[in-house]
């Protein structure tokens, strides 16, 4: 006898796999992608500071005030970084590929903002080094430490 199974929908069954901020960081990735194409590699320098200065005026005024002051560090650390926006988040590019970027603590509901350095990144210290940095305020000694790693990382 041949057992057949029909699929039921169940309702009381929760999705394990994206959350509801990481699927809406994808579609933004998405819209970004889209819209460099249309541009052109000329005008993504201008309009990649402009997008993420649009993005950061968005942001809650804790993040907000933490990504204008980044904003302004990693600038003036790494003048060859090209900002641009990155899932939704500002970011600065090195030959196209993101460096180092800023995730706000409202992104993904954090208790924290980040920091964050990708593979790009000339970090490399021995066998392990940190990639990512909390947060929740920035002091005098915190700038110095933060043009200093994006320095060395754009190097």
């Amino acid at each position: 006898m041949v057992e057949t199974r029909k699929a039921t929908k169940s309702t009381d069954k929760k999705f394990d796999g994206f959350s509801d901020e990481e699927r809406a960081a994808m579609k933004e990735h998405a819209k970004e992608l889209k819209t460099a194409a249309r541009r052109g590699p000329r005008a993504a320098k201008a309009d990649g500071e402009s997008d993420v200065l649009a993005k950061i005026a968005e942001m809650e005024e804790e993040d907000r005030v933490t990504a204008e002051r980044l904003h302004a560090i990693i600038k003036a650390s790494a003048p060859a970084l090209a900002p641009k926006l990155w899932y939704g988040m500002p970011a600065y590019a090195k030959d196209g590929k993101v460096v180092c970027f800023f995730q706000s603590a409202a992104k993904f509901k954090a208790r924290y903002s980040t920091l964050g350095f990708n593979d790009p990144a000339n970090l490399d210290d021995g066998t392990m080094w940190p990639t990512a940095f909390a947060l929740t305020e920035l002091t005098a000694d915190d700038e110095a430490r933060i043009g200093a790693l994006v320095k060395q990382a754009a190097s």
